[in-house]
């Protein structure tokens, strides 16, 4: 796999080769993304080059707009470079994003930054990407600063997928909606959620159920609808099959919401540890069940179901 190289600062951004670059907040970096990354790396090859991400953190929206208090994210900030760097990209700078970098005009960035800090060639964006003061820059105004400055810019269309054009916010809708299967078609991989393994109340232990518990330090990190879903699990490198949950578990009256997996045949004390549930399918609403028995007869009739999606 490729070695991405990671720049906090772009006065740190040494590299003379010639540059593809692309610029965005990629979140979900889903198949559009996947898109414009695929083009850039192609466009690299042709000039014997090498390829440059530049992403903002954190989020212009929580810097600019009072009400993004409510917004989520589908992948955590280190999800997405690890995704960054499975797509083979080479090199990932990471702007500081504040009200004053706001106030940039789209000539002031494309100089300040992209020209005279890195060796760009050619700047790939896609189809409805704007930036600068106001969002004033888009293609059109690229295309003039490109011919100003010495490089070349392509837009890519949009990617639809069964008639619909893909794009961050429909994934998202999915997600919260349950339609974990439809947003993984838009993504191009599988939605996941990253955390510790945290103690419960083990009451799932008692009806031959155990669950581990994860706790999700990322406060933005987007959780999907509630409900029993059919799961992979990452541990260590290894993969698991297993049964999902998010939810508050109104059986058992548990206060606040809850991401949890019971992972087959596994019955090691893994508290503490971190763990990857990936989301395969969404098979039923969260319920509040007369008891733990209806509940546990609920959960076999469940996992009997999982273990067929997943075929385990």
């Amino acid at each position: 796999m490729n070695q991405l190289k990671t720049y906090n600062n772009i006065e740190d951004f040494t590299c003379t080769k010639e540059m593809a670059v692309t610029v965005g907040t990629f979140d979900g970096l889903h198949l559009g993304h996947q898109k414009i990354i695929g083009r850039m790396k192609e466009t690299a090859h042709e000039i014997n080059g090498e390829t440059v991400v530049v992403t903002f953190d954190p989020h212009p929206r929580l810097v600019l707009y009072a009400d993004s208090k409510n917004l989520k994210f589908i992948n955590t900030r280190e999800r997405k470079f690890k995704l960054l760097e499975e797509f083979g990209i080479d090199h990932l700078i990471i702007i500081p994003f504040t009200k004053e970098f706001a106030k940039n005009t789209p000539e002031d960035f494309i100089r300040n930054f992209l020209t005279q800090k890195i060796n760009m060639r050619k700047l790939v964006i896609g189809y409805d990407h704007h930036f600068g003061n106001q969002r004033e820059g888009n293609f059109e105004r690229l295309s003039e600063l490109g011919e100003k400055y010495g490089f070349l810019v392509e837009e890519i269309p949009a990617l639809y997928v069964n008639g619909t054009a893909v794009s961050s916010t429909k994934i998202r809708h999915a997600l919260m909606d349950g339609e974990v299967k439809w947003a993984n078609e838009l993504l191009g991989y599988k939605y996941s959620i990253t955390g510790i393994v945290v103690e419960g109340n083990r009451i799932g232990r008692t009806i031959g159920f155990p669950t581990a518990n994860i706790e999700i330090e990322d406060k933005y990190k987007l959780i999907a609808a509630g409900g029993v879903y059919a799961c992979e699990v990452e541990r260590k490198g290894e993969m698991y099959s297993g049964m999902g949950n998010i939810g508050v578990r109104p059986t058992i009256g548990i206060n606040g919401l809850v991401t949890e997996v019971h992972i087959f045949d596994f019955d090691e004390d893994i508290y503490g540890e971190e763990i990857r549930i990936i989301f395969i399918d969404r098979i039923r609403d969260e319920v509040k069940f007369e008891g733990l028995e209806a509940l546990k007869s609920q959960l076999s009739k469940d996992r009997e179901n999982v273990k067929g999606l997943l075929e385990c």
